[in-house]
C-alpha cells in the first residue's frame, strides 16, 4: 500500500520480552565494513559525509551518514540523563508516582473534577507533561504508556483472562481481515530479525487478529501492522501491546480512521490541510499553486503514526507525547516536518521534489528534540477543542462524498 521502503536491520536475534541491552548499557552505533560518499545534508559545511549502516535504538539496522551516527549517540546519552531524572523523581515522590490520579489531556482518561483538584495532583500533571515531552526512558515506557494512555484502565474493566480467551476463540478462524493480515505479515519490517522470525510473526498475528475480532467494524487496515509491530518491540508482553493498540483505536485517535472507508483519515487530511494554511501559509499557498495534495505524504504519516517515516527512537518520542496528550500531537509533528524545510519547499517547482524533500527530512530526524521543539514551540498551540470543531466541519462533507462514491460504484456494478 505504501511506497517507503522498510528499515533494514541486522541479523541479531531479538525478543521484545528480553532486552538485548539496557538503558545503561546501550552500545555505540556500529560502523560499516563498506561505505560510499553521499551528498551533504543542508546546513553542514563539510564537502561530503560517508554513508554508513548502523543499529538504532530499536534494533533496526538503518542507513545514514556519519552525522546521523553522532546524533544518535548523543541521543543515547541524553536518554541516560533523562533516565536519571525519572529515577530521582521516583525516589522523591515514590515509585509509580505518575500512576496517581491526574488531570488528563487525552480524551478524558483519568480526568478528575475541578472541585476535587489538589495542588499535588496539579503539580504531578505539569511535571509529567514536561517530563514526557523530554522523553520516557525505554525501561519505563511500557508502564508509563499503559498508565497515561488509559490502556491499563481499559484492561481493568474486563476479566484478567480476556486476551487469552479472545486468542483461543479466534484460533483457526478465517475472515477477510485474517487473510489480509497473513498477506501483510511478511511485509512488516521484514528485515527486523525478531519481527521476521516465526515467533515474531506469530505474536504480531495474534495481536492483529485478536483486535480484528474485538472490533469487527475496524477489523484490519493496512498500517495497523506497522503500529502493532512497533508496540510489540516496546511493550514487555504481547497482551500489553494488544491493549495499547485497543486504546489507540478506541480512545486516542479519531474514530473511523481504520474502517473500510477510511472516513476518519479523510477528515484528518482535510483538517491538516487547513492547519497547514493557518500555521504555514506561505508553504500552503506555494504547494496549492503547484497542485500538490498534502495527503500524498500525510496519509501514511497518520495511518502508520510515523512508524514508517521517522527513525524509531524519534517515532517513540512522538508516541510518548501522543499517548499523554492525544491525537493533536500528530498534527503538531506533521506541521513541524513541513516547517523545518520551509525555505527549500518554497524553492521547489515539481511535486516529486516536494515528496523527496519531506521524506528525506523525516528519515534523517534522528534528533527527537529538534523535531519536538519545532512541533510545539515553532508551530504554536492548538487546542483539542479547535481541532474537534474542524473535524466536525469536514465530517459532513467527507461522509456525503463517500456516500456519493458508494452509490456511483453500485450503479456501475449494476450496469456491468
Amino acid at each position: 500500500m505504501f511506497g517507503i521502503q522498510p528499515r533494514d536491520v541486522s541479523d541479531d536475534d531479538f525478543n521484545p520480552r528480553r532486552r538485548r541491552w539496557s538503558l545503561w548499557t546501550t552500545p555505540p552505533a556500529s560502523m560499516p565494513t563498506t561505505s560510499h560518499t553521499s551528498r551533504p545534508r543542508k546546513g553542514h559545511a563539510n564537502a561530503y559525509h560517508m554513508s554508513v549502516k548502523f543499529e538504532d535504538l530499536c534494533g533496526f539496522m538503518v542507513e545514514g551518514n556519519v552525522d546521523d551516527v553522532n546524533v544518535l549517540n548523543e541521543v543515547r546519552e541524553r536518554i541516560r540523563e533523562q533516565g536519571r531524572v525519572w529515577w530521582a523523581l521516583e525516589a522523591s515522590k515514590g515509585a509509580n508516582w505518575y500512576l496517581q490520579p491526574r488531570i488528563s489531556s487525552n480524551g478524558g482518561q483519568g480526568v478528575i473534577s475541578v472541585t476535587s483538584l489538589k495542588l499535588s495532583v496539579l503539580t504531578n500533571t505539569v511535571t509529567l507533561r514536561r517530563l514526557i515531552r523530554k522523553g520516557v526512558p525505554p525501561a519505563l515506557r511500557p508502564k508509563v504508556w499503559l498508565s497515561v494512555s488509559g490502556a491499563a484502565k481499559k484492561r481493568s474493566t474486563v476479566p484478567e483472562t480476556y486476551y487469552d480467551e479472545l486468542i483461543r476463540a479466534t484460533e483457526g478462524k478465517t475472515t477477510p481481515a485474517t487473510r489480509q493480515i497473513d498477506h501483510d505479515l511478511p511485509r512488516t519490517f521484514p528485515c527486523h530479525p525478531w519481527l521476521n522470525s516465526e515467533e515474531g510473526q506469530a505474536s504480531l498475528r495474534r495481536v492483529l487478529v485478536g483486535y480484528s475480532f474485538r472490533d469487527s467494524e475496524v477489523g484490519y487496515c493496512q498500517g495497523l501492522n506497522y503500529v502493532a509491530a512497533l508496540l510489540l518491540l516496546v511493550m514487555k508482553t504481547e497482551e500489553d501491546a494488544f491493549w495499547m493498540l485497543a486504546v489507540l483505536l478506541e480512545n486516542v485517535l479519531v474514530s473511523d480512521c481504520y474502517t473500510d472507508t477510511l472516513s476518519g483519515c479523510h477528515v484528518e487530511q482535510r483538517v491538516f490541510k487547513d492547519l497547514l494554511a493557518k500555521k504555514c501559509p506561505r508553504i500552503a499557498a506555494h504547494l496549492e499553486a503547484m497542485g500538490f495534495d498534502v495527503s500524498l505524504v500525510a496519509t501514511e504519516w497518520f495511518l502508520c503514526l510515523f512508524s514508517k517515516t521517522l527513525p524509531s527512537e524519534t517515532t517513540l518520542r512522538v508516541w510518548d507525547v501522543l499517548f499523554n496528550e492525544g491525537a493533536k500531537v500528530l498534527f503538531h509533528v506533521a506541521l513541524a516536518i513541513f516547517k523545518m524545510r520551509e525555505d527549500d519547499l518554497l524553492r521547489i517547482q515539481h511535486i516529486g521534489d516536494v515528496i523527496d524533500v519531506l521524506q528525506s527530512t523525516a528519515h534523517h530526524l534522528y534528533e527527537p528534540d529538534e523535531l519536538l521543539t519545532f512541533a510545539f514551540d515553532k508551530i504554536g498551540s492548538m487546542t483539542t477543542n479547535t481541532i474537534t470543531k474542524e473535524r466536525k466541519r469536514h465530517e459532513t462533507v467527507v461522509m456525503a462524498e463517500l456516500d456519493q462514491r458508494t452509490r456511483r460504484l453500485g450503479s456501475l456494478k449494476m450496469d456491468a
